[in-house]
């Protein structure tokens, strides 16, 4: 989840360093630091907090060098302090790391008996301090580093720079994302694409296992085996990798309203005059009994959501699973049953596990994915692209609705397959798909309206929303956003299920937020709403005009969205949901885009 760079470059590298670091700070923001070998000798700066603080350390402290390392941390072991912020340094060497070393504490009993002992409650010491003790044996640098590697257990992407050695950087990747960058006399080392993007746009990722040697002239990378191996090298556009607010207070706000544009890409992509279009071979649902869906957080709500369009639609099976409980309850894959992964980054650590135990077990592997290039998609028989764009708020959003409309997506061409959906049918739901990010644009006018409900939900400590059907997961999503950036506790059921304990909660100091389109479960919606009015609850409805005219007048506020399909609803009723966590979060003047405790990227157990 930390984010770690790495530059060998021809001119100052701290600023460089920095602006990687600003544009991976989306990864973690509990300290940052940096190291640089300057004429052969190894120093390093490091601040507790946001990257804001590096940077007026070295106004303050300047660190000179033309080669450095650089890293940007989500706390895992020790508290986020500056003694623990990396880079780390024992002796001649200094490290960044992204993931958690599992055997350190048995590393640090053989340091010990060397007489080596940790000065920070960190793990990533624990690799500092292993190298030099290498070193102190008499190892190169490139073979301490490399003998270092051998020993850790756990994940992780290093980055190695040595005191007298300007010119070599040595990374290594198990488990945790690690590109390689390659510049006109320059050589770069990031956590993804996003970091190099204004340094370079060739990219070399590693996979599972590499080393790389590097220099200003070349990098060499050997595999788990220490064998040479060539990686393939990728131009990737730089408009994908642009990092900016467009204008906007906040990333959360943009890729709010970037979702428009962002679901045209995405329909743009699968529809075409024949229908709906798969890249590479496709997908044969006939051939399948089962389709078993993984992922974690928001994803895994898109995957709720999915299972509802996959039974209904297709008739076929869905067992849906968060990604850490599916990986060590170890479920028999039934044969004909395909596994589907879900991961905005394509790195989530527990969702690749989940995909790497279905290896061999599954029929086949798919996943939806908004990095094409990530470790998820390589290592699936079929990667489906959601074509979001990069997003930088933790809270997703967009590529949220991205991951709902290749879902569905997916389940009408499973019911197609499967003789569930007749061509009719089809045609009907592909043209008001295609009309979707039009209806978009008319729900972002009710934005006022939102901000105007969100001032009075601020005032709440405890909220709750509820859905029936595919609006279930959609009150799971509200909840879950509005915990991330508002910190109000907020839980979701489905509205069914409120008279069987949850009704306790109500009284008139507990909203509760309804999602509700005019479908063939309004009516039995509105009934668990009178039942919440009856205790003094205050009743936020979410719903369509139909909706508000029949069930709004008795609620204490009503938001209304445009009337779609009832499959096409969970997708824009994300928007609500999306709207009112960030107003609230904005009136309560919590951190929109770096809540407390959270990274974009879980690349770590």
């Amino acid at each position: 989840m930390c984010g770690i760079v790495g530059v060998l470059g021809t001119h100052e590298v701290a600023p460089i360093l920095v602006e990687a670091l600003r544009r991976l700070e989306y990864r973690g923001y509990d300290s940052a630091g940096i190291a640089t070998v300057n004429d052969g000798h190894l120093d390093r700066r490091r601040a507790v907090g946001k990257l804001v603080n590096l940077s007026d350390l070295l106004v303050h402290n300047p660190l000179a060098g033309k080669s450095g390392i650089g890293h940007t941390r989500w706390a895992t072991h020790g508290a986020p302090n500056e003694g623990n912020a990396h880079p780390h340094r024992s002796g001649p060497v200094a490290v960044v790391h992204n993931g958690i070393v599992e055997n350190y504490k048995e590393l640090r009993a053989e340091l010990a008996a060397a007489g080596l002992h940790p000065q920070t409650e960190t793990d990533t010491e624990t690799v500092a301090m292993l190298t030099q003790l290498h070193l102190d044996q008499g190892l190169a640098p490139v073979d301490a580093a490399m003998a270092t590697v051998d020993k850790l257990h756990g994940a992780f992407a290093l980055a190695f720079l040595f005191d007298g050695e300007g010119d070599l950087m040595v990374a290594a990747r198990k488990g945790s994302p690690l590109a390689i960058g390659h510049g006109d006399g320059e050589m770069y080392v990031g956590s993804d694409a996003i970091a190099l993007a204004p340094m370079t746009n060739r990219i070399t990722y590693l996979e599972e296992g590499d080393r790389a040697v590097l220099t200003r002239a070349s990098v060499v990378i050997t595999d788990e085996a220490g064998q040479t191996v060539t990686r393939e090298t990728r131009t990737i556009s730089m408009d994908a990798a642009r990092v900016d607010k467009g204008g906007h207070k906040h990333f959360m706000a943009k890729e709010i309203a970037e979702q428009p544009s962002v679901l045209s890409d995405t329909l743009n992509a699968y529809l075409t005059k024949d229908g709906i279009t798969l890249p590479g071979e496709g997908i044969d649902f006939a051939a399948l009994d089962r389709l078993s869906i993984t992922a974690c957080g928001t994803a895994y709500l898109a995957g709720f959501t999915a299972k509802y369009w996959f039974e209904e639609l297709a008739r076929l099976p869905v067992d849906i699973d968060v990604a850490s409980e599916f990986r060590y309850r170890e479920p028999p894959i039934p044969a004909r049953t395909a596994a589907l992964f879900i991961s905005q980054s394509g790195e989530t650590a527990d969702t690749l596990a989940a995909l790497r135990y279905c290896k061999d077990r599954a029929s086949a592997l798919y996943s939806v994915v908004n990095v094409p290039e990530s470790s998820i998609a390589r290592e699936s028989d079929l990667a489906l692209p959601i074509h979001a764009g990069v997003e930088i708020g933790v809270a997703s959003t967009k590529a949220f609705t991205c991951q709902l409309t290749v879902l569905l997506l997916l389940a009408l061409k499973a019911a197609e397959q499967r003789g569930h959906l007749d061509t009719a049918r089809r045609d009907e739901i592909i043209t008001k798909l295609r009309a979707l990010p039009g209806v978009f644009n008319t729900a972002l006018g009710s934005d006022q309206v939102m901000e105007s409900v969100s001032h009075e939900l601020a005032e709440a400590r405890d909220i709750l929303f509820l859905g029936r059907g595919a609006m279930y997961p959609l009150a799971h999503e509200g909840a879950l956003k509005l915990k991330e950036i508002s910190y109000i506790h907020a839980e979701a059921y489905a509205s069914g299920e409120l008279k069987h304990g949850p009704i306790a909660l109500v009284d008139q100091h507990v909203p509760v937020i309804v999602l509700a389109p005019r479908d063939k479960l309004f009516d039995k919606t509105v009934s668990n709403m009178q039942e919440v009015m009856a205790r003094g609850g205050k009743v936020v409805l979410v719903t369509d005009g139909a909706g508000a005219q029949s069930a709004g007048t008795e609620c204490w506020k009503v938001i209304q969205m445009p009337e779609v399909d009832d499959l096409l609803a969970p997708i824009l009723y994300a928007l609500p949901a999306q709207l009112l966590a960030y107003h609230t979060a904005v009136a309560k003047g919590t951190d929109v885009d770096q809540p407390r405790n959270l990274a974009k990227s879980v690349t770590v157990e």
